[in-house]
């Protein structure tokens, strides 16, 4: 049995009102905004049976609008990297937003994560809707987006689709800051990942991938579960201060495939991650530093971790990529992962 609450909404400084939504099923509960889609707190039992909250957030709109962190929001149209702003399809050239180096990340600067979406309740949880107009920070064709948020069991199911009516490439994630100790911790470095995939992809100076290698006897090898506070002690891993790289998962078909396992042995917590995307970003929060979250604290650098299932970065600009992103017109986008959650 699934309680949906419909609590308080929060004024817009931009105008209009907020929704914010519940979902709570006795083993996991979590709060949904209409602002970005935003996951704004999800809690889950730690060994004691103790519900925490274990993701990081903000206490207000404006404390939203005023970070770059993407803190629990989705990101599109595509998210990660599109190097230089540009990308063609069948002799068109686009000129998207550059907001981050001289890449278009994560969409563009006004991008799904700070956009309004339409929101309502659902059996066993709540979907939210969202339209995206033609030549949107640079993005061809209108594009209508739904995603889901359910709860199943000890399971957070997150399902987005998108259509469009020009050719656009699209790729969606979930951008939550984990910390499994809960989201008063200071820091993620006694949290343990284990990666199932064999590939990752090196990237240039601003993040845009070069190659796809082997993680065998690389920084990149998760394979078995590593502490994070190797983050900054890999020398791979120095450029990007820590862990922020895509990993590539072996996929035949749209089933979801086991990506692997966030652990903290401080608090029991696991969250195990299942995704049909062909991409996988474990970041570890390298630039969190100075976001205004909860009850006004400033949050500090490698505070929690991001797992983003998606569309690898760049890949409409290189297509000998695994997973083409290029949505035709008329077509549809799907993106599901499963975020299960339990004890050690």
């Amino acid at each position: 049995m699934i309680q949906i609450t419909a609590l308080e909404p929060w004024q817009d400084p931009r105008g209009g009102q907020i929704e914010r939504i519940r979902l709570d099923n006795g083993k996991v509960a979590v709060e949904i905004l209409s602002l970005g889609g935003i996951i704004h707190q999800l809690w889950t039992a730690d060994k004691q049976g103790e519900m925490t909250n274990i993701v990081l957030g903000c206490d207000s709109v404006a404390d939203y609008l005023a970070q770059q962190a993407y803190l629990g929001a989705i990101a599109g149209r595509y998210s990660n990297r599109i190097a230089n702003g540009k990308m063609s399809y069948r002799g068109h050239e686009y000129q998207l937003d550059v907001n981050q180096a001289t890449n278009c990340l994560h969409g563009g600067a006004d991008g799904f994560h700070l956009k309004q979406w339409q929101m309502q309740p659902l059996e066993d949880g709540v979907r939210l809707t969202l339209t995206s107009p033609d030549g949107d920070m640079g993005f061809p064709g209108n594009c209508q987006v739904q995603l889901d948020y359910r709860l199943d069991n000890n399971n957070l199911l997150i399902d987005m689709q998108a259509q469009v009516d020009k050719s656009c490439p699209i790729s969606l994630t979930q951008h939550s800051y984990f910390n499994l100790e809960g989201a008063c911790s200071k820091t993620n470095t006694r949290h343990q990942i284990q990666v199932d995939a064999q590939h990752y992809l090196p990237m240039n100076d601003v993040g845009v991938p070069i190659a796809m290698s082997s993680v065998t006897n690389s920084d990149l090898d998760l394979s078995q579960a590593t502490v994070f506070s190797e983050q900054t002690q890999r020398p791979a891993l120095a450029a990007t201060n820590g862990f922020d790289h895509c990993y590539v998962l072996q996929k035949t078909a749209d089933d979801l495939v086991r990506f692997g396992c966030l652990s903290s042995p401080e608090s029991g917590r696991t969250m195990t991650i299942y995704t049909n995307q062909p991409g996988v970003q474990v970041y570890g929060a390298n630039f969190l530093e100075g976001a205004i979250g909860f009850n006004g604290e400033v949050y500090q650098s490698h505070q929690a971790v991001c797992i983003e299932p998606q569309m690898l970065p760049d890949s409409p600009n290189q297509p000998d990529l695994p997973g083409d992103p290029w949505v035709p017109a008329g077509g549809t986008y799907r993106h599901s992962s499963r975020y299960e959650f339990g004890i050690l």
